[in-house]
């Protein structure tokens, strides 16, 4: 034991264990070669020890004869440490992730804090690299100030990790259409807002009246507010949902235990609180007679059975112009979509005039293209095209609550380069109408997330 003692302390073999480490981690793993230019300080450090004699010595002499800058320092020290650790943390390892929205119930619920993994899919190095830590876009006790610098920009890149995303992952990423965002309304999408716009003034006249009411800033891919749904199709998949019902590639979707529909209800006699507590019913509108309920199977099955209702029938939505990618004649809707091709890397699509409309936005935004059309003609970077081929694959996401989430059937693909992680458990569980430590959902706390 006291000779591996001694082997550990030798310098040499400090050095050769730190800079193999940072090797591996640092320049292999991120496969940027300009940080071997790391391992000049990592033998100083070790080795040479030129700016401990030149530098840092000053810094232990000034802690030796004053106490308060010991102290000062001290705490620095142990902030400056903790953020880097922090930071390489949240970049590479994981992340936290509170729900927001019921867009998941119930198979995750408002208030669930959630471990997100990003080894699983593989970290993405962040677009932004300079910015503010501990915060997302904008700076704390400011709903209007970024929290980064464009002054570097880096590509998207992913490291390796431990598999790729499978058919019913739940996955948090970076929302499609958080690219332009209104400054003042940060919780309404530009693009809903913008059609709404040119649907009462006209195309140009609703762009101009939009940009006069309204700051409209763009934001990076890693800065877009993070959204978690369920993957239910993966790249070259055809996925059509028929009255409620996702197929994918011509077969039903594998049940999700917690999947919701909305459902009209009628009674004879109002419901108890203690019977919608009991079928676990969370949301729901009505009156004495007749009631809006958003339920799984399960639950609709049960409420059947109570002798005072009459009526449990499932809402289907009808052809509207709300869906993706929002036709001038509603073709689709929420609960009869498609179907429709989820594009792969690598693979091409004859391109036409009739589905331009859906890969569009692919070809514009997400993969940086100029497209025109003159008559029936496509350009694309002012070259006639009659098909496209793909950078990247892309994933079509939708939310457990069918009937109160918006999900890829509302703004389309979600990009590679827009995957944050896997949710993997529920650390913390918390009721906001009750107070601590009511509000706790102990059944919950550590519940792998399925």
């Amino acid at each position: 034991m006291e000779k591996l003692r001694k082997i550990l302390r030798n310098k040499w073999v400090g050095f050769g264990l730190a800079a193999t480490l940072y090797t591996l981690w640092f320049v292999v793993w991120t496969g940027n070669f300009w940080l071997l230019l790391g391992l000049p300080i990592i033998y100083d450090l070790y080795i040479s020890r030129w700016f401990y004699r030149h530098v840092w010595s000053r810094n232990a002499e000034w802690c030796r004869r004053s106490k308060t800058y010991k102290a000062v320092y001290e705490w620095v020290n142990a902030i400056l440490f903790a953020t880097i650790v922090a930071t390489l943390v949240h970049i590479f390892i994981f992340q936290m992730y509170v729900i927001p929205t019921s867009s998941m119930e119930q198979s995750l619920l408002v208030g669930d804090y959630l471990y997100v993994s990003k080894i699983t899919y593989g970290p993405q190095m962040p677009n932004t690299p300079l910015s503010f830590p501990f915060v997302h876009h904008t700076m704390p006790f400011s709903q209007t100030k970024k929290s980064f610098s464009d002054a570097i920009r880096w590509r998207y890149h992913r490291l390796k990790g431990l598999r790729k995303i499978k058919r019913n992952d739940v996955v948090v990423f970076n929302f499609p259409a958080g690219d332009t965002v209104l400054l003042e309304n940060q919780a309404a999408t530009y693009y809903d807002v913008l059609r709404s716009y040119e649907a009462s003034f006209g195309k140009e006249e609703g762009r101009r009246r939009l940009n006069d009411t309204y700051t409209v800033i763009s934001r990076p891919v890693d800065k877009r507010e993070n959204y978690i749904k369920r993957c239910v199709a993966l790249p070259g998949d055809t996925l059509e949902v028929r009255n409620g019902d996702v197929r994918i590639n011509g077969a039903p979707q594998e049940p999700v235990p917690g999947t919701q529909h909305q459902y009209l209800v009628q009674v004879t006699s109002p419901l108890t609180e203690y019977a919608i507590d009991k079928l676990g019913i969370r949301e729901y509108s009505g009156n004495r007679m007749g009631y809006d309920m958003f339920l799984t199977d399960k639950a609709a099955e049960e409420l059947r059975r109570l002798e005072n209702v009459t009526m449990v029938r499932r809402y289907i939505c009808p052809p509207n112009s709300e869906v993706f990618p929002q036709w001038d004649t509603p073709r689709w809707s929420q609960d009869n979509y498609g179907p429709i091709w989820i594009p792969q890397k690598g693979a091409t699509v004859a391109l036409t005039p009739e589905n331009l409309p859906l890969y569009r936005r692919i070809i514009e935004v997400y993969e940086g293209h100029t497209l025109a059309t003159d008559g029936d003609t496509i350009l694309i970077d002012g070259v006639p095209a009659t098909e496209y081929t793909f950078a990247m694959d892309y994933y079509w996401m939708m939310g457990d609550n069918r009937h109160n989430s918006a999900d890829s059937r509302f703004w389309g693909f979600v990009p590679e380069d827009h995957i944050v992680g896997k949710a993997s458990f529920v650390w913390l569980s918390l009721e906001k109408e009750r107070s601590f430590p009511m509000n706790i959902r102990w059944q919950r706390l550590f519940k792998k997330v399925r």
